[in-house]
């Protein structure tokens, strides 16, 4: 494997962690409604486990409301059901066209435990970079061991892979920070 492959490869799989951790921080509630926060509801529909975006139309008509409009009307328990089965913490209510999801503000203890949270899926994304960065290393060093490349090229090698590390990393702190900016936001 060459320099650039080695280096292609570990950029890739630090931008998988980003674009997971955007992601992650998607489904996670501030004080706004926001319609990601349904990313993770699957309701069951004919039985099988259905993602609410693929079974109704979601909206956001002010601040602290969500909308799902189901395609089949004859869904709306199962997406009540859904909803409430979920870790979020929300109480829909229905007027048998459509399910209103009502955003209450965040207390300051339920800030807290957000911000901890999201700081907690930082970490894991922290660590999970780091492992891209120890897995590419390993192979710059395995390709200077087989006499591909010169120690010259490895040290080059070693400095580029950990300014990749250092540049996601960065990438990482500012997304979380920006959440956590969201989330302790009244």
């Amino acid at each position: 494997m060459t320099v650039k492959e080695i280096l292609d490869n570990a950029k890739k799989g630090m931008d998988k962690c980003v674009e997971d951790l955007q992601r992650n921080l998607g489904t996670i509630r501030t004080g706004r409604a926001s319609v990601s926060i349904l990313d993770n509801v699957q309701a069951n529909y004919y039985g099988t486990p259905t993602p609410l975006s693929q079974m109704a139309s979601l909206s956001t008509p002010d601040p602290s409301m969500i909308v799902i409009q189901p395609w089949d009307a004859s869904t709306i328990s199962a997406i009540e059901k859904a909803i409430l089965t979920s870790d979020l913490g929300l109480n829909p209510t229905n007027d048998g066209k459509v399910v209103r999801l009502p955003i209450p503000p965040l207390t300051g203890e339920r800030r807290k435990q957000l911000a901890k949270s999201v700081g907690q899926i930082g970490e894991q994304h922290r660590v999970a970079v780091r492992q891209v960065r120890h897995d590419a290393n390993d192979a710059v060093k395995a390709a200077l061991k087989e006499k591909q490349i010169s120690e010259d090229e490895e040290k080059d090698a070693l400095k580029k892979v950990q300014d990749q590390t250092k540049a996601c990393i960065d990438k990482i702190d500012a997304l979380l920070k920006k959440k956590e900016s969201e989330i302790m936001e009244i």
